[in-house]
């Protein structure tokens, strides 16, 4: 899953929490901090800010709304909000937050947290030399 997909999802979810009313202290201060580092990246654009500000409960009106502005501002690729969009969406919707794990069967030996730009290049397997005949 992509991180404006991720991003789009805490919000949704943070936002939907509030406007039940079921919202924990922990699911409206990670959602109050999720907006306010978004708003860091978004710099000067009050259009985005406004799309913060409207308390949308569907992912797709977000997602449609934000996406391009994620993806500009490189918001959708900062470990700082990917992180913050993991949290509150593993407390507004802890479900919701299983379904944004890695898979570990296919990541092609890469595990971990890389803080680089790091390139992979995935060539012909290679299968295991036999053992020698005794």
């Amino acid at each position: 899953m992509s991180g404006v997909e991720l991003i789009v999802a805490a919000l949704a979810a943070g936002a939907s929490a509030g406007v039940t009313n079921t919202a924990t202290a922990a699911v409206q201060d990670a959602y109050a901090g999720l907006k306010k580092a978004l708003r860091g990246w978004f710099g000067g654009s009050e259009g985005a800010w406004q799309v913060l500000q409207a308390d949308e409960t569907q992912p797709d009106v977000w997602r449609a709304r934000l996406g391009d502005q994620l993806i500009a501002s490189g918001a959708s690729e900062n470990a700082e909000i990917l992180a913050a969009a993991r949290r509150l969406l593993a407390a507004a919707d802890p479900p919701a937050a299983k379904a944004f794990n890695i898979n570990v069967e296919t990541n092609h030996g890469a595990v971990g947290d890389f803080q680089a730009p790091v390139t992979f290049h995935q060539g012909r397997a290679i299968p295991p030399t036999p053992p020698a005949a005794s």
